[in-house]
Order: structure tokens, then C-alpha cells, then sequence
């Protein structure tokens, strides 16, 4: 009788832990650590800051189209939309019964009243220039919008998708920064300034129910260790981006797991075109075929990151690896060094940023460089004095960087950039490119200018930045890749 009595408080026991368990894995909130705080507000129409988008895109506020994490667009506020054969005309359904935080409804108005609020004369939207080649917006009912472009644009989806095309409620309008009203999945609660935003689900989403995360907080936290050690003792559930050199130790951790994509950060090793010896396309050619670029991603952000041939992202549909253009060889370097006059001669200056991809690799290349003849003189600068002397008065030889913003190539076409490319050739691609209609047109003319950019070789293209993510186990719907500054929270769910 006892052995009977024993086995079955043991398997009590036993059910009561299985239980006790599965309790605490049954989590509906989640803290999220940031590096940067949101500056100046949470208004992601007015602030052109990145946190902003990390904090509410598609979580406080949504759009008229979303995108996923390799950049395909899909459907969001606009159910369905068609495209006039010339381009210019978009036609938006947009989804019914849509209610704003505030329990006021969303219709067409709503869409007329933001993107006219972005393109207007005191707007500070990142995105103006886009809002003001609408030529009109049109609102025949509550539920469908006209839009008539000036010309056609191959990124009209792909601008509707970011931040900057957020929609808000008008009424609340005054104090979005402050207090942002959305249709999003997650309402605003707090924000404690130096400290966190806390967000709870709004239960008057359509997709309420299918929603597991309830409540959500964005902590700031700029030391990468401090981010680290909050993780491993369990006080928050996911870092965004990770430091290259804590993956390691992350990893040893059974309780978190680490995930590894790419963003649209290309890193770049930068040359003024205008430059008297770098204005010799053999010149920038004999620099790229110097520098092994899985060297400098293993020393720079041990071993994370991409290599990459062309400014191009490689998780973009439209990619192709063009890095065989380029292959480290020193031979091949010093052969062009030699007929574009410049063996034992060159002597440039690196001036370098702050982040450590850029001091590092800087070293690093600057060693690789000196093998085939070419002496470098590093001079590490503040960003402020990166932002004035190279940005800004383009007074440099080389330099190291990272653009994060989503589909600049567009850059390239402006020749008073601070790499100071001038070629009628690729801006002609680009605004066939920018007219193109067809999914097919739109892909053969980007890896077009791919090409052309590889063969120019403009810059030094390393690698492009990994997105190193760290979450507990148990977490999923996390983006590998970020095509955009988004955490898209309603995604996400505890096992």
C-alpha cells in the first residue's frame, strides 16, 4: 500500500512539474533590447531616425502595403491594388471595419490626409521628394484610394512599405511624437524616456486573435555587454542586432539562440573618384583585387557578413554575386598598379569612422594594401568630423562605411555624392530602372546597374553587414534578414 502511495505522489509530483513548466513557457510578453533610443519622437512620418520604425512599424502604426523580411510586398490596410498599364495609376481596396486605437474608423481620408501631409512644405518626412511626385489622390469612397503618379516608379510598393509611409489617425495628428495613435497591432502605453516604450495589443485589431505577444517592451540599452548579460541572466528575451564579437559566447548558452541573415547594410570601402590617381578605373580595380574580403570580414566582425561585388543586398530578388569580378589577386593588382603608372608610387590617406567593422577592417586593408606597393596613412576621425570632412567637403582618398538605407543605389546617380561618380550611362539605367512597370524589366535593369557599378568598380565592395539577432530559445517568427528597420512583434510567439 505504501510503494502504491509513494508512485503515485512521485507521479504527482512529476504531472505537477510538467505542468509548472509548460505554464511558464506559455509567455504573451516579450522585452525587446535596442541600442538607440527613438529620436525625436515616435512619429516615423516626421523622424527620419531608424528606432522610430524598430519601435512602431507595423506595430503601433501600419501601412497600405507591408513587406516580409526578403522584401516582397503584401497586402496590409489595401486588400488589393492594380496598376494602370502605364504605370501611373494605382488603385488601392482598402480592408474593411479598420478601427484606429482611439476606436475611430480608418477609410481613404485617412490615406489623402498623410501622404498630402508628407509632400507638404513644412513636412520633414525622409521620403518628401517621393510623397510629392504624386500628382493626385483620389478618394471616389470610405474604402478606395487613386493614386496618380507625376511619372512611373518602380518603388512606389516598395516606399509605401517603410516607415515614412506609416498611416495615422488625423485627429491625433498633434501628438503622434508623444502619444502615437495607430491601427497597428499594439497600442502605446508608456514611454520612459532614457529608458523603454512599452506597447500592449490592441484588442480591436481584426487579427486579434491570431496575435500571441500581448504586451511588449523596447528596452534601450547602448553598452553591448550590459545587452549581452541582460540576455543571459534571463531579464530580456531578444537583442536585434548583436555584436559580431559576443556571438561566440551567446552561442555556448543552451537557453538562447542566435540567429544569422543579411541587412541592407553594404559595407563599402569608399574612394573619391575625383581623386587624381583614383580617377584610373585601373587604380580602384588594383585596390579591390589587394584586398581579401573574407580576411577582413573574419577580422573586422569575425567572420559574419557577406561578401559582396556590387552595393546590392543579397537577400533582394534582383541580386546577383558579381564578387568573381574582383577576386583577391595581388599579382593582378600589382599588374595594374604598374600600367596605370602608379607602382611604388601611391601614397593615400583612410580616414575612419567610429564603428569597429570600420577601425578594423581599416587596419586590415590598410596591411593588404601596403603588400602590393600602395602606402595608406589611417586617420581615425569622429563622426562629426566623418559627416564634415568626408560627406560633406568630400576632402578624402579612402574611407570605410556601411549604407543601411533600403534600395540606395540610387545614390550612384548623383555626382555631387561624396564618392563623386559621374556617369550618364548608369543614370540612364536607373531611370529605366525608376519607369519600368514589368517585375521582369524592373530585375533585368538592377543587376544592369549591378554590373555597371562592378565593372566601374566605384568603391571597394566588401561585405554586407549580417543581421545578428540573440533571443531565448522557445521565441520564433524572427526576421533572419532586415530588408527595413522593423520588429514585427505580431509575428512573433513563444512555443
Amino acid at each position: 500500500m505504501k510503494k502504491l502511495l509513494m508512485a503515485a505522489a512521485v507521479g504527482a509530483l512529476a504531472l505537477g512539474g510538467a505542468i509548472g513548466e509548460a505554464i511558464a513557457q506559455a509567455k504573451d510578453s516579450i522585452i525587446i533590447v535596442m541600442r538607440l533610443e527613438p529620436a525625436p519622437g515616435l512619429d516615423p512620418t516626421m523622424g527620419a531616425a531608424s528606432a522610430i520604425g524598430e519601435v512602431t512599424s507595423y506595430n503601433v502604426f501600419e501601412n497600405l502595403v507591408r513587406m516580409d523580411e526578403r522584401g516582397k510586398i503584401h497586402p496590409m490596410l489595401a486588400e488589393k491594388w492594380t496598376i494602370s498599364e502605364d504605370g501611373k495609376v494605382y488603385v488601392f481596396d482598402l480592408v474593411k471595419g479598420v478601427k484606429y486605437h482611439d476606436n475611430t474608423d480608418f477609410d481613404s481620408a485617412d490615406v489623402k490626409f498623410n501622404f498630402t501631409r508628407n509632400a507638404g512644405e513644412k513636412s520633414s518626412n525622409k521620403d518628401k521628394a517621393f510623397f510629392a511626385a504624386i500628382a493626385a489622390i483620389d478618394t471616389p469612397d470610405k474604402h478606395r484610394v487613386v493614386i496618380t503618379l507625376k511619372e512611373p516608379n518602380s518603388l512606389f510598393l516598395f516606399k509605401l512599405a517603410q516607415a515614412p509611409s506609416s498611416l495615422a489617425n488625423e485627429e491625433a495628428s498633434a501628438t503622434i511624437g508623444t502619444a502615437p495613435v495607430g491601427t497597428g497591432p499594439y497600442k502605446f502605453v508608456k514611454w520612459t524616456k532614457g529608458d523603454s516604450v512599452e506597447l500592449e495589443k490592441f484588442a480591436g485589431h481584426r487579427d486579434a486573435a491570431k496575435i500571441k505577444i500581448n504586451k511588449v517592451k523596447f528596452r534601450f540599452i547602448t553598452d553591448e555587454a550590459a545587452q549581452v548579460a541582460a540576455l543571459l541572466a534571463g531579464d530580456v528575451d531578444y537583442i536585434t542586432n548583436v555584436a559580431a564579437e559576443s556571438v561566440e559566447q551567446l552561442k555556448k548558452d543552451a537557453k538562447i539562440q542566435v540567429t544569422v541573415g543579411t541587412t541592407e547594410g553594404e559595407t563599402i570601402l569608399a574612394m573619391n573618384n575625383k581623386h587624381p590617381a583614383l580617377s584610373d578605373v585601373r587604380v580602384r580595380r588594383a585596390i579591390m583585387h589587394a584586398i581579401d574580403r573574407k580576411s577582413v570580414i573574419d577580422g573586422a566582425q569575425a567572420g559574419f557578413g557577406t561578401p559582396i561585388g556590387a552595393p546590392f543586398a543579397p537577400h533582394h530578388p534582383a541580386y546577383i554575386d558579381l564578387t568573381g569580378q574582383s577576386p583577391y589577386d595581388s599579382a593582378k593588382a600589382k599588374a595594374l598598379l604598374k600600367e596605370a603608372g602608379q607602382e611604388g608610387k601611391l601614397e593615400l590617406t583612410m580616414k575612419l569612422p567610429p564603428p569597429s567593422y570600420a577601425r578594423k577592417g581599416g587596419e586590415i586593408i590598410a596591411a593588404m594594401l601596403g603588400q602590393v606597393g600602395i602606402k595608406t596613412k589611417i586617420e581615425n576621425v569622429e563622426f562629426a568630423q566623418w559627416l564634415d570632412a568626408v560627406f560633406k567637403q568630400k576632402q578624402y582618398d579612402l574611407t570605410i562605411i556601411s549604407h543601411v538605407e533600403p534600395m540606395d543605389i540610387i545614390n550612384y546617380t548623383n555626382p555631387n555624392y561624396y564618392w563623386q561618380y559621374d556617369s550618364q550611362e548608369f543614370r540612364d539605367l536607373y531611370k529605366k530602372f525608376e519607369l519600368s512597370v514589368s517585375e521582369a524589366d524592373q530585375t533585368k535593369y538592377l543587376q544592369d546597374m549591378q554590373r555597371k557599378l562592378a565593372t566601374d568598380m566605384v568603391n571597394g565592395y566588401l561585405f554586407e553587414f549580417a543581421k545578428l539577432g540573440a533571443a531565448k530559445k522557445g521565441l520564433t517568427g524572427l526576421w533572419l534578414n532586415a530588408p527595413a528597420f522593423i520588429n514585427h512583434v505580431a509575428a512573433m510567439a513563444w512555443q
